[in-house]
């Protein structure tokens, strides 16, 4: 699908697929300066990683505020410069490989990359094949056409578009859809895209009633799409986001020491406020913070 986004000078949204749309200007906060490598945390780097001087992260783009390109091709986002401090601390430079959303665990279990960075849902079954390292709070929320009276908690019927592969296709639809077909209604239609700015247009273009995102993803989405949509609802099932690592892997914890080490010099939250997330933030991260 094209975007519709580039007639309205918008931001592209969002995703499991790369995009050649630019986002505006409005979405690229200021530079934050590079953190200092804190010797005591690199220190704990396991050997392998620490030798090659570089963190291999694995990333899928766009998820606009969190990753996503520049006018020039950049990466940039919340994640990005948060990865890019955590990796400072640490005496690293982090290295971005692009890769489908659902390969990124995958290969991390393979050694491919030594972390993943992509927005992750900290999930009791994810935790099945990695380790996480949790850095942020986001929930779930859904937007609709402004002017639309789309209800979340009696959606029965419509047609809710969603990124595959991610929480909100994995759990939250088809548990609401369950409920509905329970009572006698009918099922919610639930419309997967490869990419979140792919299911944001189809909304924006009238191919389904609403989208379910991150409540990150979904306020940015709402923000740039100039006044055509709308949050239906409120944010609802807050859970952490989580950097994964391979299984039983010493570099998870590098990444909480670096992590709160950032929280407790304030470069953490500067970064957060760069990208208006302040409201997500966390005080305490932890390994393995799944809350379901």
């Amino acid at each position: 699908m094209v975007a519709v986004f580039a007639a309205t000078g918008a931001m592209t949204l969002s995703g499991c697929s790369s995009s050649s749309e630019a986002p505006s200007e409005e979405g690229s906060p200021t530079a934050v300066a590079p953190a200092e490598k804190v010797d005591a945390i690199a220190n704990t780097v396991p050997e392998a990683i620490k030798s090659t001087g570089t963190l291999i992260v694995g990333v899928n783009v766009p998820y606009a505020p969190n990753e996503f390109k520049d006018p020039e091709g950049k990466l940039v986002g919340f994640d990005v410069d948060l990865m890019n401090a955590v990796a400072g601390t640490l005496g690293l430079k982090a290295e971005y490989r692009e890769a489908d959303f659902a390969k990124i665990i995958p290969s991390i279990q393979g050694g491919t990359f030594n972390v993943g960075m992509s927005s992750f849902t900290d999930s009791k079954e994810r935790e099945q094949q990695v380790d996480f390292v949790t850095y942020f709070s986001a929930g779930t929320l859904w937007a609709q056409p402004t002017g639309g009276t789309i209800d979340p908690e009696n959606a029965c019927g419509k047609k809710v578009a969603v990124q595959a592969t991610t929480v909100q296709e994995t759990d939250e639809l088809p548990a609401r859809s369950k409920k509905c077909t329970d009572a006698g209604q009918p099922a919610i239609e639930i419309i997967p895209f490869d990419s979140q700015d792919a299911a944001t247009n189809a909304v924006v273009l009238g191919q389904a009633d609403a989208m379910s995102a991150d409540s990150p993803v979904t306020l940015y989405a709402i923000k740039q799409t100039n006044g055509k949509l709308a949050q239906a609802g409120e944010t609802f099932d807050s859970a952490p986001y989580g950097w994964p690592v391979e299984k039983g892997s010493p570099l998870a914890q590098s990444l909480l020491q670096a992590l709160e080490h950032l929280i407790e010099n304030g470069k953490y939250k500067e970064i957060a406020a760069n990208w208006g997330l302040e409201e997500g933030m966390i005080d305490k991260p932890v390994i393995n913070g799944a809350i379901s």
